[in-house]
């Protein structure tokens, strides 16, 4: 009683291609998918790769390191 039954489903799919055309759904699913692309792409460049961010984190605690040896031989 509640649910939506396959009927339905298919009166309601044949309404909206009625009203925007098969052409305009059609770019409009091209475009959706372009975007996502686009975003999967951006947050692919984005982040970091592993071995940059494991070296970058090895040279701070390089430096942090030979800072405080050097405040330690200075007192």
């Amino acid at each position: 009683m509640g649910g939506i039954s396959i009927w339905q489903l298919l009166i309601i799919v044949a309404i909206i291609v009625l009203l925007f055309g098969t052409k305009k759904l059609r770019t409009l699913g091209t475009d959706l998918g372009e975007s996502v692309k686009g975003f999967k792409k951006a947050m692919n460049e984005d982040a970091p790769k592993d071995a940059e961010f494991k070296s970058l984190n090895k040279d701070d605690s390089a430096a942090a390191t030979s800072e405080k040896v050097k405040d330690k031989e200075q007192a």
